[in-house]
């Protein structure tokens, strides 16, 4: 990329450098990572002074890999910091097992000093793990959201793309990291170092912490239609006590006969074998992402009973839900 350097004003006031401390966890998630550090790169560049400085942490202090597969050499061991630092945590793939006894410790420990510390991508489980999201606000990349709810039933979880709630950050993953870094340079420069920072980046479409990550239900399903877009948003937020069509369909005015044609016209499937599959979907991040037992997970996805959650589960996965966490855990285990 070409930069075309921009001098902006920095507020005045300004002291020294504000340092950002990266931690990354194992198979860290390196767009997450990568997009939060040029916002900090190309505010120093455009600004004309380095306003923003950085290290990056890890267990061990000597490398990590990300999910891609590229290993980053580290700045430090988890080590103690400054009271003015700010810390943001990259999660990625199987956060569960790269959060560490450790790893928890240090966080807890620097908490205690006031810092502020984010969590980018799925290491908001990491930071609610330490119990440093209790009672606030958060957010976690959709996939990982129902694990979360479940186990974290203390913290506020939502749908955005990112929050920054007191001292505490966490952002969905992704591009959501320009986001939030664009937000904090706009609080610490002002608006205009954000726009030259956005600029540069060919971001266009720079989202607040009002909007939420995923995309709307017609957009996803390729269909707009209101009341089919209606009746999904109630199935997906109604899992653990489905709705019969029945109601489904007298709730947005319709009888059930033409809710039926309706799905079978532009999802090719009837509504009871569509919230089926969300059902199902769901049932399988609880399996890969927790520890919850079959049937606690079979309970949160509207099945009274573990033997039809079994059969419902292989005929879909052509498994069953015992083998997938088996499956499951033999990987972690590697």
């Amino acid at each position: 990329m070409s930069e075309q350097r921009q001098v902006v004003p920095s507020a005045p006031g300004t002291a020294k450098p504000r340092r950002f401390v990266f931690v990354l966890l194992d198979r860290f998630t390196l767009l997450s990572f990568s997009s939060a550090l040029e916002c900090l790169r190309i505010a120093n560049r455009m600004a004309g002074e380095e306003l923003y400085t950085w290290l990056l942490c890890g267990e061990g202090g000597d490398e990590v890999t990300c999910s891609a597969g590229t290993t980053f050499r580290l700045d430090s061991d988890l080590e103690a910091l400054q009271r003015d630092d700010t810390v943001l945590v990259c999660g990625g793939i199987d956060v569960q097992a790269a959060t560490s006894k450790k790893l928890l410790s240090w966080l807890r420990r620097e908490a205690r000093k006031g810092l502020t510390i984010g969590g980018l991508c799925t290491a908001g489980y990491t930071l609610a793990k330490a119990g440093l999201l209790d009672h606030k606000r958060a957010t976690i990349h959709w996939e990982n959201a129902d694990s979360f709810a479940e186990e974290f039933e203390e913290v506020q979880l939502t749908k955005s793309v990112f929050v920054i709630d007191g001292n505490r950050i966490t952002t969905a993953g992704g591009t959501s990291s320009i986001d939030l870094m664009l937000q904090i340079i706009a609080g610490d420069q002002g608006q205009d170092l954000a726009n030259a920072v956005a600029d540069q980046l060919i971001y266009s479409s720079i989202r607040t912490d009002q909007d939420i990550q995923r995309l709307s239900v017609p957009t996803r399903i390729g269909v707009r239609h209101p009341k089919l877009s209606q009746v999904i948003q109630m199935m997906e937020s109604n899992i653990e006590e489905p709705i019969s069509p029945a109601v489904l369909a007298r709730d947005v005015g319709m009888s059930t006969r033409q809710l039926e044609r309706l799905f079978r016209r532009y999802l090719n499937r009837s509504p009871k074998r569509y919230y089926m599959e969300l059902r199902l979907q769901k049932a399988r991040n609880l399996l890969m992402q927790t520890d919850m037992s079959v049937i606690n997970v079979a309970l949160a996805c509207g099945f009274s009973s573990p033997s039809h959650f079994s059969k419902c589960y292989r005929a879909h996965y052509d498994t069953t839900p015992y083998r997938e966490r088996g499956t499951q855990a033999a990987r972690l285990s590697i």
